[in-house]
């Protein structure tokens, strides 16, 4: 049996990388994130391949699945959107299968980070202005190290790209203040690459209304 940890990308299948194709092309049980990967990307399944919704299992339910399969010579896809080593909740799946002996491999996608910036058409490195990029996200169910407050982070100046905080976004703007003048250009991008996507773009001054008048909840 191997365990392929897959980035299915941003959400536009053809934004799948062909390594990724092919091995869901080719698996036998593939398990995805019902509610954040395009069902599309199913469509690429073998027939008779066993498909499963991770939205409706627990950790658990997860393992011990995988444990059924283990001695088999099954090709397992577990699929994650965007890239899996960023928010992608992968760690403890790869230590389990560290503990148990099971091969794995960790498949890189797009992140939702790169098709925001495809869509904006917007560089987020440019000379004489940021030529470092911060990836961070709002302290919340996740709690996020005092050294990591997003205030502090804005205090260095650089570009920031901010995860899963668009339902604070009160709270977002407050604490960016701490680094950034109201000038700042923001942009706000929900659902990139899929058809409903939606982008505001603004000023650190009136981003959070308009991402309130345009009815973005997620990211």
């Amino acid at each position: 049996m191997k365990v392929y940890f897959i980035g299915a990308g941003p959400g536009d299948p053809e934004l799948l990388t062909l390594k990724a194709k092919k091995v869901i092309e080719k698996a036998d049980i593939i398990i995805y994130a019902g509610s954040l990967t395009n069902k599309d990307i199913l469509k690429l399944a073998k027939k008779g391949a066993k498909i499963y919704d991770s939205a409706r299992m627990t950790l658990d339910d997860i393992f011990k699945l995988l444990r059924e399969a283990k001695s088999t010579d099954k090709v397992i896809a577990r699929i994650h959107s965007g890239d899996p080593s960023i928010y992608g909740a992968t760690q403890e799946q790869m230590d389990w299968c560290e503990d148990e002996k099971i091969d794995y491999e960790v498949i890189p996608g797009v992140s939702s980070f790169a098709a925001a910036c495809a869509s904006l058409k917007q560089e987020l490195t440019l000379p004489g202005v940021s030529q470092t990029v911060i990836l961070t996200r709002i302290s919340g169910r996740t709690e996020v190290p005092k050294n990591e407050d997003l205030g502090e982070l804005a205090k260095i100046g650089s570009t920031m790209v901010i995860f899963l905080s668009v339902q604070e976004i009160d709270r977002v703007v407050e604490s960016l203040k701490a680094g950034y003048g109201l000038a700042t250009p923001v942009a706000v991008v929900e659902k990139a690459s899929w058809p409903h996507e939606k982008k505001v773009i603004g000023c650190l001054h009136d981003i959070a209304a308009k991402v309130k008048d345009a009815g973005i909840k997620s990211q």
